[in-house]
């Protein structure tokens, strides 16, 4: 039977595996400035929306 044999890891290796992950930056004013703009727009002619994405023939 073979035996697999491992070599010792470098630290460098050791120490790319520990790394905390990237985590993106969120811009949440710019979000909300967004949904803000949609809610108007859905406020003031929410029907006129709806009605421009409802399917038509099995779309």
């Amino acid at each position: 039977m073979k035996e697999n044999i491992r070599k010792p890891r470098r630290k460098q290796e050791a120490a790319e595996d520990t790394d905390v992950a990237f985590t993106p930056e969120v811009h949440t004013e710019e979000i909300d400035g967004l949904l803000d703009e949609i809610d108007e727009v859905l406020e003031e002619n929410a029907e006129e929306f709806v009605k421009n994405y409802v399917q038509k023939g099995g779309e």
